[in-house]
């Protein structure tokens, strides 16, 4: 006889061996007890938790003859028939190889005649995501009201595939990952069953190569006793896997955290030497800095499905280093994966990737850099509240200082001393025209913005420009707004600014006629304001008329333009940062 793999020789039988998934074990078992079975049964998941293996269970025990409790005899004819594959009730049917609408018409032809030697006929579809739409629109209707004397159970890798109206006729069962801890203990049992011993460390491994699914621990497992000899260790798994030693990952995460790039380099060459996909590696990597990440997060410990012994190292690594670190080259190494696999030479890119993770200085987080801001404006506003004016003795003692030796003080002091030569220090320069003894000293600098308020004066703007030089600059302004007010400018003759005013000569009266009109001036307006930075007025000119901008209401841009430049909030806004006022745009596109 030919030799069975550990994933078909150990599928459990009854829903005892079934590994993890104990709520849906639970539920089905209760249903069974209460014959609450539904007709039609949907289990989701992903590959190798146990679908198929429940759906053949189900069937063995809802046909079992001798069946006491929830679970199947695996005795009476039914379920020896069932387990051997030889039921004549029980259809399985592969959903991707069988997923046309004549399929599904035969299928519903079998169904109609009562079950051979059971009490009940079997659906069985796996990956029945795969079914086309004429295939599911065919089954609709049979699937809502089955004979009795049917059951479907159906079995999907992708359940966004199945159609709403397949899924609300369904009673669904969404199987998980099975967990750490229960794959150990079942691939544990099954090599003492084997007779076989296998070191935790290389246990480990494997179950960490399942991701949580049951049948790829088992390929792995059967492959790995096909390797060894009655006893397995890490190495044996590393080398038949082609895994990368987690003590290469530990120390690669540790020397891209401490800054170490020799040890760094030294694990990616021991990796390339051994011949390790790059991709595989540097998911492995990627998991290491999550997992640190993770450590650093209060509430997050059980996200980390990895064995206690090495859950602790990365806990002892993580509390060394600030999270807002750890996740900063996280980003790094994202960043540099994603370029390395798109590179031609992938491993030089990776090491420039280590590079840049470890010549990355610790990061501040934002909150500590604002209250450093906050202490560094407060004391620059100290010296200036407390330096107080030299007194008038000091400023002649220094004076006399200054003084040739063997000359005598002059009599008089003159009142206006001749200039340095060099400029003298900043205090001197105050205390050269000293105030009277019983005169306060000069007001405080919080009085200054109060001149401000009171003085609504146009600030001066420093992109101002002048007309004549920039007219072709306008006209072009203008063009990339409005083309045919652009055209009528070209018309003039001449255009100047004359106190205040924009003068625009037209030798005809009609070349400007549009350009007057009302709502023209006050757009015209607009732009030379935002073009020329400067309060300047319309004033036409012809041979019959003048006629300008002579709008005052509180809509013209003048108003509001001055309005602007006196808000309270830009006033406000140029006194904190110390700054001035640059354009003041009121054209149509600032709106």
């Amino acid at each position: 006889m030919s030799y069975l793999v550990l994933a078909r020789k150990s599928r459990p039988q009854d829903f005892n061996q079934v590994v993890g998934q104990k709520p849906v074990v639970k539920t089905l078992q209760n249903s069974l007890l209460r014959d609450r079975v539904a007709h039609a049964i949907l289990f989701s998941g992903v590959r190798g938790v146990g679908k198929t293996t429940l759906a053949r269970i189900m069937a063995k025990a809802i046909n079992c003859q001798q069946r006491t409790d929830a679970n199947p005899c695996n005795t009476c004819s039914s379920c020896v028939e069932i387990t051997a594959g030889s039921a004549l009730d029980l259809y399985e049917i592969d959903g991707a190889s069988n997923r046309g609408i004549q399929e599904i018409r035969e299928l519903k032809e079998k169904i109609r005649f009562l079950p051979t030697s059971s009490k009940y006929k079997i659906i069985i579809i796996d990956e029945v995501h795969m079914l086309t739409t004429e295939a599911f629109n065919a089954l609709l209707k049979t699937l809502e009201e089955p004979p009795d004397h049917v059951f479907f159970m159906f079995a999907t890798t992708e359940l966004h595939k199945i159609p709403i109206t397949i899924l609300s006729r369904c009673q669904r069962y969404e199987l998980k990952r099975v967990s750490t801890i229960d794959l150990g203990k079942h691939f544990q049992n099954l090599a003492g069953d084997e007779g076989i011993t296998i070191d935790q460390a290389a246990l480990d491994l494997i179950v960490r190569e399942a991701e949580g699914s049951v049948r790829d621990g088992l390929s792995l497992l059967d492959q790995v006793f096909s390797y060894g000899e009655k006893e397995i260790g890490v190495n044996d798994v590393i080398q038949v896997l082609g895994l990368v030693s987690r003590d290469i990952i530990l120390n690669l995460t540790r020397a891209l955290l401490e800054k170490d790039p020799g040890t760094a380099f030294q694990a990616l060459d021991n990796t390339f030497n051994f011949g390790v996909d790059l991709k595989r590696f540097t998911g492995d990597l990627l998991a290491a800095f999550r997992t640190l990440i993770l450590c650093r997060i209060n509430g997050c410990q059980d996200l980390i499905d990895i064995p206690q012994q090495e859950l602790d190292l990365f806990k002892e690594l993580a509390g060394k280093h600030s999270p807002e670190s750890i996740h900063m080259k996280l980003n790094l190494l994202m960043q540099g994966v994603e370029e390395m696999r798109y590179s031609s030479q992938p491993r030089l890119a990776l090491e420039s990737t280590f590079l840049k993770i470890i010549q990355a200085d610790d990061v501040v987080p934002v909150s500590s850099l604002l209250s450093k801001l906050d202490s560094l404006l407060e004391g620059k506003e100290l010296p200036q509240k407390t330096v107080p004016p030299e007194p008038p003795e000091k400023k002649k003692s220094l004076e006399l200082r200054k003084k040739p030796p063997g000359v005598s003080p002059a009599p008089e002091i003159p009142t206006e001393p001749p200039p340095p030569k060099t400029s003298p220090p900043v205090s001197n320069l105050a205390d050269s025209t000293p105030p009277p003894a019983e005169e306060p000293p000069l007001p405080p600098e919080p009085e200054q913005p109060v001149s401000l308020h009171q003085d609504p004066k146009p600030i001066p703007h420093p992109h101002q420009r002048d007309v004549r030089r920039d007219w072709p600059g306008f006209i072009e302004h203008v063009k990339d707004r409005k083309v045919w007010m652009a055209q009528d400018l070209g018309r003039a003759d001449k255009a100047r600014e004359v106190g205040g005013e924009l003068q625009l000569h037209f030798s005809d009266h009609a070349n400007c006629a549009v350009l007057r009109q009302k709502q023209n001036i006050k757009l015209l307006t607009e732009f030379v304001l935002d073009f020329f930075q400067k309060d300047l007025k319309l004033h036409y000119i012809t041979p019959d008329k003048e006629e300008g901008d002579t709008s005052d209401n509180a809509d013209s841009p003048h108003k509001l333009r001055q309005k602007l430049a006196n808000d309270p909030l830009v006033i406000m806004a140029t006194e904190i940062f110390n700054g001035q006022i640059g354009d003041i745009r009121v054209g149509p596109r600032s709106r």
